[in-house]
């Protein structure tokens, strides 16, 4: 009988055997035992073969995932080069890398589901298994005239330049700012651009703002229907049953307080002393009885999410017919609003409150700089007389932030600088100056006020268990905390209550207060903030980290925020509904107005800050050869960011330094090797403005000592 011999695996059959019964993670060293490989160095040659060619994937951990086992990571691509693109996923975690022709066509801004993914000497490496939602294939972009022909420059974070045909230029011209339609050339992996709409020459921060708005997708213009809606609702006179129907406050000594050039006023304070404490109104335009639940205004409002506000416009949510109109708690006019009335005693711990529909007259249109003249006993008789009526309400209102803001403060809510600017623009729409927005005790007292009524209407829906809107802050990311503490500790901090496992507000606001007035403020808070996540809306009561608050929603501006008016018709309707009746007719309203407003958030920040950073770069266009003194504010392995007193950013390269050999510390500094001098985070330096580019934002500094006839 002629005997068979069975076949020997090889070590790569053996563990791919191993691997296919497998729908999770193995460890090398169980995977080792039950592939039956005897020598363990051929093993391991064999894993990290297999792992090179993209066979299996081994983690940090030492995991090991067949490919029927590896995960499915859902990212967005955000940076697409010549030959290559980075991919960010869900979690935020480490950036993937995809070469181009395993993209499957996708391009900056669409999210996609990765497969293949290995890990390399030099990161992470995956292919695209498919698109599961694209971008729109439009930018926009500077035109640039280059020796073949013209070539699109785009505002996303395409890192080549777009070609563009003739025949596909519309008119446009070397330094115009244009949107395009983004165009595959065909059998190849570049990009190539048609122009659709030229919006001006690009030196003009005003016509770069007209370019972000496309570009993030915000609208500008109402329809028809949403016009004639809001106009026939901001005509409805307030009946005698409105106010039949209300509280009526309208005898009450009640001011709103908003910036000289304000024109939507959503609220209004009362403030007077009991026996116990205070009694505190908060009495905010009633938008939800304008716009109704599922009418066009409505509709748009969602959409909208937020108003945005940039240095020459405001984009309103609503329609100026409601927003500076009806809605708007003028002086001296009858308004609707919606009341929180709380009852706060001495040490500022809110007792009780009730939430009324109402209607107010409004005695005074306050004006912060006006009120912080007052305070200030510079005011003359003419403005004396003006706050006459209101003065009592001030004066207590001011005496009750105090208290609550030393409560705060005793609570450990993070008391960041606003790092705010603000623009001063000539008759042309041209930024002429910038200077930091200042927090003066008007603007300090209505934040106060707003937050306490934002919170009572949190912890009442809490309570009351409704469906809701809450504004949420999660604790922040351990790894970040971590970080945080590496950058403070090496500038001289203290940072032993932040290496507790779980830091509490108060020891983040502890940092603050040792960094307060130092070189390094600007960077610690800065840092403090990237430690955080970003503040949302969720339909769940979590909490507020920042504001070390366990109840908060956004219940003061329906004008301007989507979730303040969405919150306002829950709780009008819970007055008369019951909670199953509540449940049932608005769980699935506040779920979508919690999503799409946390999104709409982020596109109004996201295009503000651009255009801020065009204003910023219009601005000191002007000032090229000139020197401004200011404070290192960052530093990076190619050169350092330097802040000025009036809030400008700018980036000094390392090669400004001829007769230097400096080399970044890898966290906060650059040392020259050969004198040993350091720049580092919070050092002063006096600088040249070398360059400006208005389009990207981009503004370059040369240190003060090279001369000016070297500037490029």
């Amino acid at each position: 009988m002629i005997s068979i011999k069975k076949k020997e695996k090889t070590p790569t059959e053996a563990i791919l055997k191993v691997l296919s019964k497998l729908r999770h993670a193995i460890s090398s060293k169980e995977l080792l035992k039950k592939s039956g490989v005897k020598d363990k160095s051929v093993f391991y040659d064999t894993l990290h073969q297999m792992q090179e060619q993209g066979d299996i994937i081994v983690n940090k951990r030492h995991q090991v995932f067949g490919k029927s086992a590896q995960p499915k990571v859902t990212a967005t691509v955000y940076s697409l080069s010549e030959g290559f693109a980075f991919v960010r996923p869900e979690n935020g975690r480490e950036d993937f890398y995809v070469s181009s022709d395993r993209l499957k066509g996708a391009i900056v801004g669409d999210t996609v589901v990765l497969k293949n993914i290995t890990e390399t000497p030099r990161g992470k490496k995956a292919e695209v298994a498919a698109i599961t939602k694209k971008r729109q294939w439009t930018t926009t972009g500077t035109v640039k005239k280059s020796y073949n022909g013209h070539e699109l420059i785009p505002d996303i974070a395409i890192r080549y330049n777009l070609a563009i045909s003739k025949n596909d230029l519309m008119g446009a011209r070397h330094g115009d700012k244009v949107q395009a339609e983004i165009v595959r050339v065909p059998r190849k992996e570049k990009l190539s651009a048609r122009i659709v709409k030229v919006y001006g020459k690009a030196d003009s921060a005003k016509i770069c703002a007209d370019a972000i708005i496309d570009q993030n997708g915000i609208p500008t213009a109402f329809s028809d229907e949403v016009l004639h809606e809001a106009a026939q609702a901001a005509a409805k006179p307030i009946t005698e049953q409105d106010i039949a129907e209300r509280l009526d406050l309208r005898q009450e000594m009640i001011c709103t307080i908003d910036g000289a050039d304000a024109k939507d006023l959503d609220d209004a304070i009362s403030v007077r002393r009991t026996e116990k404490g205070f009694e505190l109104g908060v009495h905010i335009a009633d938008v939800s009885h304008y716009v109704t639940e599922d009418s066009a205004i409505d509709n748009e409002a969602q959409l909208r999410g937020t108003s945005v506000y940039f240095a020459d416009r405001v984009i309103p949510m609503l329609p100026k017919d409601l927003s500076n109109g009806a809605c708007s708690l003028n002086a001296g006019e009858d308004k609707l609003t919606f009341s929180a009335l709380i009852r706060l005693n001495e040490r500022g711990e809110i007792e009780s409150y009730r939430f009324r529909k109402s209607i107010i007259h409004s005695k005074v249109r306050g004006v912060y700089a006006e009120v912080n003249s007052l305070w200030a006993g510079e005011a003359d008789e003419s403005l004396k007389n003006k706050y006459s009526a209101v003065i009592e309400t001030l004066d207590t209102g001011k005496e009750l932030a105090n208290i609550l803001k030393k409560r705060s403060k005793e609570k450990g809510t993070m008391d960041f600088e606003s790092g705010e600017s603000k623009f001063t623009l000539d008759e042309n729409g041209v930024c002429v100056d910038i200077e930091p927005r200042v927090q003066g005790e008007a603007e300090e007292m209505i934040e106060m006020l707003m937050i306490t009524a934002n919170q009572a209407a949190a912890r009442l829906a809490k309570e009351e268990q409704l469906p809701f809107v809450y504004r949420v802050h999660q604790d922040p990311d351990p790894e970040r905390v971590q970080a945080l503490v590496s950058l403070a500790g090496l500038l001289g901090f203290s940072t032993q209550r932040l290496r507790k496992e779980k830091p509490a507000p108060a020891d983040f606001s502890e940092l603050l207060e040792q960094v307060r007035g130092t070189p390094a403020e600007r960077v610690i808070s800065h840092q403090i903030l990237r430690t955080m996540d970003k503040a949302k809306y969720s339909t769940e009561p979590v909490g507020h980290f920042g504001l070390a608050l366990a109840d908060y929603c956004h219940f003061t501006s329906p004008i301007r925020r989507y979730p303040d008016l969405a919150i306002h018709r829950i709780l009008s309707q819970a007055q008369s509904l019951g909670q199953i009746e509540l449940a049932l007719r608005f769980a699935s309203f506040a779920a979508s107005a919690a999503s799409d407003s946390s999104k709409f958030e982020v596109r109004a920040m996201m295009a503000e800050r651009s255009a801020e950073d065009c204003y910023k770069a219009e601005f000191m266009k002007a000032h090229i050869g000139e020197e401004f003194d200011g404070v290192i504010s960052g530093v990076t392995q190619r050169g350092v960011f330097v802040q000025l007193q009036n809030s400008v950013e700018g980036f000094v390269p390392i090669g400004a330094f001829p007769d230097a050999d400096y080399r970044f510390d890898g966290v906060i500094a650059q040392v020259d090797q050969r004198t040993g001098k350091r720049m580092t985070i919070g050092q002063p330096m006096r600088i040249l403005v070398a360059a400006s580019d208005v389009p990207t934002g981009r503004i370059d500094f040369l240190p003060q000592e090279i001369n000016s006839s070297e500037i490029a």
